[in-house]
């Protein structure tokens, strides 16, 4: 019975994220692109954004804070094995299209954050709330709409978000030291309880400390894997450009694959890793202190550019350039074809891997609990907040010692879904992003403090 169930819904989670998903995602990322005037233009001016301070400004923690919660939750073990796995399936070319992605995916996520900004309210308790189902209820009056996004999200938050991230650090400890499940999810549980039980604050400072840390053990890793692969870097280069518009060009073990192939899995990857388009940033965004929508649109649209443009394009260039200096690692599964790459790097390579799933796969566990408890808290109120956050801390638990097949696949059908409603809204509302962009954005007046209208 719970075979079958699995096969139908990875059936439905294969179709879902098929070309349909791909084209409505990667269409929305042009047309915004366009329409916006090309606001990745203002990437470096965002990154600066992103550590200034927004003293006196509505919201309840910084701009870092907001970008490091929300880079908590995007950046995780796609960016290591999800990449591994599109180089094993759609071959080299497969980083190019990632890396694409996320190039034109800076746009949906500045418009996503821009909507979060202009669309949210403050509660009783004083907090600010704001996300896609905000967008769709005060800016569309979409309230079915909303309060499915709002469905689908917290479903979402349990799997992806929750149980098979505590699933993946178990089984990562039990390989990497020996340890029994039941213990690391324990552990797990109460380490994430101490952070999640004091609210947003408490999860952003912990994000903002953790979230610079990993990335930067992570990219020295990738670095240094680099340096040893020198020889071979530039080939790695070449082989990913050509091999991403030619069949031919891919060679070696990927004599299967085709311009297609590395499209489909690259494209479905990088979105799937930055989350441009899926709704759950603007969630962390809207809880900026921000002088102006744009602001806040600029910095949360930073956090692709790290994401894919940096991180996993690394990532890919790492297997892609292992791949050549050592033709008998296996391509066949995206897992080992990142171990193998990483134990490439003498005696570190290991513990960068390690390490980095760890801190990766905890952060996710920290800001998803964030948009899955704003969602909650939109379909039934602030009243249940704490029932839920108990309930999250006991699905850590259940999750690092279950098998989660069925989890998983669902998951992915619910990433999808909440993806639907919030394209939706960026579509509609794209004239309103427009408007804004060009009234502080392109007009010189990002510094300006957002009249109340």
């Amino acid at each position: 019975m719970l075979e079958t169930l699995n096969n139908m819904i990875s059936a439905l989670g294969s179709f879902l994220w098929g070309w349909p998903m791909i084209i409505l995602l990667v269409g929305t990322h042009l047309y915004l692109t366009v329409r916006l005037k090309f606001p990745q233009r203002k990437i470096f001016k965002a990154i600066k954004l992103s550590v200034q301070r927004e003293s006196g400004s509505t919201g309840d923690i910084s701009p870092l804070g907001a970008l490091m919660t929300s880079l908590a939750a995007t950046v995780g073990t796609g960016n290591i094995i999800g990449v591994a796995t599109a180089v094993s399936l759609g071959g080299p070319g497969a980083v190019f299209w990632c890396w694409l992605t996320g190039v034109l995916g800076i746009a949906t996520k500045y418009a996503e954050g821009l909507l979060a900004v202009k669309y949210r309210v403050k509660t009783d308790r004083g907090d600010m709330i704001g996300g896609p189902m905000y967008a769709l209820r005060n800016g569309l009056n979409m309230k079915v709409l909303a309060t499915l996004f709002c469905v689908f999200t917290a479903m979402a938050s349990f799997g992806i978000g929750n149980m098979v991230q505590s699933n993946s650090i178990a089984m990562l400890a039990k390989e990497a030291c020996g340890l029994s499940p039941h213990v690391t999810g324990v552990a797990i549980a109460i380490m994430v309880a101490l952070v999640v039980f004091f609210g947003i604050r408490g999860i952003a400072r912990t994000c903002t400390f953790l979230v610079p840390f990993m990335a930067i053990f992570y990219v020295v890793g990738c670095v240094l894997i680099l340096i040893i692969n020198y020889k071979y870097l530039d080939d790695s280069i070449v082989l990913i450009f050509k091999s991403a518009f030619s069949p031919q060009a891919a060679g070696g073990g990927f004599v299967g694959s085709s311009v297609m192939m590395a499209a489909r899995f690259g494209i479905a990857r990088g979105l799937f890793s930055n989350e441009s388009g899926m709704g759950s940033a603007p969630i962390i965004a809207a809880a900026a202190k921000t002088r102006n929508p744009v602001r806040q649109a600029l910095v949360s649209a930073s956090g692709t550019f790290w994401d894919t443009v940096v991180i996993c394009a690394l990532t890919g260039l790492v297997v892609v350039s292992s791949i050549i200096a050592y033709p008998d690692i296996d391509t066949t599964q995206g897992a080992a074809l990142t171990h193998a790459a990483f134990c490439k790097l003498p005696y570190a390579g290991t513990i960068v891997l390690t390490v980095g799933l760890f801190s990766f796969t905890f952060s996710t566990i920290l800001g998803w609990s964030y948009y899955g408890e704003k969602s909650i808290e939109y379909l039934v109120g602030g009243r249940w907040v704490f029932a839920y956050r108990v309930l999250w801390i006991v699905a850590i638990y259940v999750g690092a010692v279950a098998n989660l097949g069925l989890v998983w696949n669902f998951s992915d059908c619910m990433n999808a879904m909440m993806a639907i409603p919030n394209l939706i809204s960026l579509l509609l509302l794209s004239g309103v992003v427009a408007a804004e962009t060009n009234k502080y954005l392109w007009s010189g007046r990002l510094d300006e403090e957002e009249k109340d209208e």
